[in-house]
């Protein structure tokens, strides 16, 4: 594995999906995306998606909800919202 394909210790896929969820979350933060829409906007298989979303929850960024029929939604955890609005926010105005 090479320095340059992580950043800060994190995957690049990791910090896209991110990315995704904390735009899901401007967008209706009492509604957590499906995993479908998910692996749909960041245009990975859903195996893959429920890898990174695995990672993700084991560090306690984010939380996954799972339902018997196979379906399914993700949001970000509080310290995940927290993290994502740090590393996601504009440059503060001088």
């Amino acid at each position: 594995m090479h320095k340059e394909d992580k950043e800060e210790g994190i995957d690049a896929a990791l910090i896209a999906l991110l990315a995704l969820l904390w735009e899901a979350r401007r967008e209706a933060p009492e509604k957590p995306w499906s995993l479908a829409k998910l692996a749909k906007r960041a245009g990975i298989q859903m195996s893959t998606l429920l890898r990174q979303l695995n990672a993700l929850s084991s560090a306690g960024l984010v939380t996954v909800a799972t339902a018997e029929s196979g379906g399914g939604s993700a949001s970000l955890s509080t310290a995940g919202a927290e993290l994502c609005a740090s590393v996601f926010a504009p440059p503060a105005a001088d």
